[in-house]
């Protein structure tokens, strides 16, 4: 005889299942370059050099001076600037959470500026740029060194002549430490090792290229050392190198030296919060438009060992 059938409980629910643990955060990848972006930087670059390096290759009876070119290199530059943006925006590379984050830290490059300016050269708005320019790409790292020091010029009094050049050789120094290598592989003590070494010879490049503004307009310091308009480049490049060393070293040591200093010190730091801003920020994430409702492809949250949200 066989045994009834029992009556069928009712359905265990399921068991619910963890989130899948993370492989790690992502990499936070420098905003790219398109090529109009880069076009447009060229062009910048171009323009720079042969506002810094036309007087060598003037003669005696073309009234050079900066002072006089200043202004129309500023208006040439500033259009440029605006061409960058707008053409890195046009590739897809800057949104508006990149143009934040570059107020922000053109905000913060020119209130550090006034701490040293004026002593010993200690200008601890240089660390900033370099590590800035690192994680952000050198893209974004020339206009963020150019619009900070726009900033601190009106925020210290310090517009004038040397303005625009000052703009166009931070520039350069940003976008210098944005080209460096292994912007996704080399981490820790070697990348602070190599930023620190970038930022000790980028420090001197940016003086060394200052002082040809200035050099070429000071008269009367002596005929070692003063440039003789119309004499040619060899020998005018001669007494640029030995103004250099009577004048400036010193104060191009202490910046350099302060540079090194902070980015020891404050780097992994600062790289960490830049790293992580930017992931959460998410520049390199498509947008698509669905209906009505903004949709990123942005991964999932971060999740941590204990399940809670980054």
């Amino acid at each position: 005889m066989s045994r009834p059938a029992r009556p069928a409980g009712p359905a265990r629910p399921a068991r619910p299942t963890r989130p899948a643990r993370s492989a790690g955060p992502r990499p936070a990848r420098p905003i790219r370059i398109g090529p109009r972006a880069a076009a447009a930087l060229v062009l910048v670059t171009l323009i720079g050099l042969a506002a810094f390096g036309w007087p060598l290759l003037a003669d005696r009876q073309s009234g050079l001076a900066h002072s006089q070119d200043a202004p129309w290199l500023f208006a040439a530059l500033l259009p440029l600037l605006v061409a960058v943006v707008v053409a890195t925006i046009a590739d897809n590379g800057m949104d508006a959470k990149a143009v934040a984050m570059l107020g922000v830290l053109a905000a913060v490059g020119a209130a550090l500026r006034p701490l040293g300016a004026g002593t010993a050269g200690l200008e601890p708005m240089f660390f900033l740029m370099v590590l800035s320019g690192r994680v952000l790409g050198p893209g974004f790292g020339f206009v963020l060194g150019s619009v900070t020091m726009f900033a601190s010029a009106l925020l210290t009094g310090g517009v004038g002549p040397w303005m625009p050049f000052q703009m166009l050789a931070m520039g350069w120094f940003s976008l210098g430490a944005g080209l460096l290598p292994g912007p996704e592989r080399i981490r820790g003590r070697a990348e602070l090792l190599m930023l620190a070494a970038y930022g000790f010879a980028g420090s001197f490049a940016y003086g060394t290229i200052m002082n040809l503004q200035g050099w070429v307009i000071l008269q009367g310091m002596g005929q070692g050392i003063s440039f003789h308009p119309g004499d040619p480049v060899p020998a005018n490049l001669a007494r640029f190198i030995a103004y250099c060393l009577a004048t400036s070293v010193g104060w191009d040591l202490g910046r350099a030296a302060l540079t090194v200093v902070l980015t020891l010190t404050l780097g992994a730091t600062l790289l960490k919060a830049l790293r992580r801003a930017t992931r959460k920020a998410a520049f390199d994430a498509p947008v698509s438009f669905d209906s009505g409702v903004a949709i990123s492809s942005d991964p999932a949250p971060e999740r941590g060992t204990d399940g809670h949200i980054r």
